[in-house]
């Protein structure tokens, strides 16, 4: 009997085509979604337009968008990559979906591999408009580009090792009440309106060690101080990023 003709073929695509349009689907989900873009978008940017007009925050030296814009870069990063990502994935796996994933021809560290590529296309997006924002409020940006995208490529591991390792380990509602509930916390104490410098001495050596502290401290030695490569903030985000994503491999829990 002779074999049939069949078109398309059948059989998985190639492996680089199911992760590029997985990566495509999560990067529309996201942008889609109306709260993501309320953590991503509006809240960056409406606070560096309101703390950079309004002398609400004693900055230090300089003009405010000058410390402000590393430390929103950074609660962009982690607004992307920990808040936003940990609060999809948890309601994902609630509803069964990265099982039905999971038993498809896409690898799951594929499926990693494509939310991952999402989170990047997004903070590229999220990057190139609090930039042009912060240029048209007067910021004046120093130091090397190289360690500019080290820290955000760094970071973006840690805090995505962290938000994966949320999602895959608590329920749905717990991840999304734990995901805000440090958004705000690290928002309030990592550097990123707040310099460190008004914290107590006992008080700012534990939160230097955050990685929120490490990204917004790194980028603002850089970009308002010239700085050259920030090899301890790098460091922090890099042992930050280990744990995260070793932890989140290992205890990672699909259904």
């Amino acid at each position: 009997m002779s074999t049939g003709t069949f078109t398309p073929k059948p059989g998985a695509a190639p492996l680089s085509r199911m992760i590029r349009a997985q990566a495509a689907l999560e990067t529309r989900m996201l942008l889609r979604n109306g709260e993501q873009l309320l953590l991503t978008v509006v809240i960056p940017t409406l606070l560096l337009v309101l703390f950079s007009a309004v002398d609400i925050v004693d900055t230090g030296p300089g003009e405010a968008v000058d410390f402000l814009t590393p430390g929103v870069l950074a609660l962009a990063v982690m607004s992307t990559a920990f808040t936003g990502q940990a609060i999809a994935t948890g309601f994902e796996r609630r509803y069964g979906v990265l099982k039905r994933l999971g038993a498809s021809p896409l690898p799951r560290w594929a499926l990693m591999t494509a939310k991952t590529c999402s989170v990047l296309v997004t903070e590229v997006l999220q990057i190139v408009l609090l930039t042009a924002i912060a240029f048209s409020l007067g910021w004046s940006p120093h130091g090397n580009p190289l360690a500019v995208v080290l820290l955000l490529v760094l970071g973006t591991a840690a805090f995505s090792g962290l938000g994966l390792l949320m999602a895959g380990t608590l329920k749905a509602e717990a991840t999304l009440a734990a995901a805000n509930l440090v958004f705000l916390l690290l928002l309030v104490g990592g550097g990123v309106i707040v310099p460190l410098e008004k914290f107590p001495d006992a008080v700012r050596t534990v939160l230097g060690l955050l990685p929120i502290s490490a990204l917004s401290d790194g980028l603002r030695d850089v970009l308002r101080d010239g700085a050259g490569m920030p090899w301890g903030d790098l460091g922090v985000l890099a042992a930050w990023a280990a744990l995260g994503l070793g932890a989140a491999g290992r205890f990672f829990r699909w259904e």
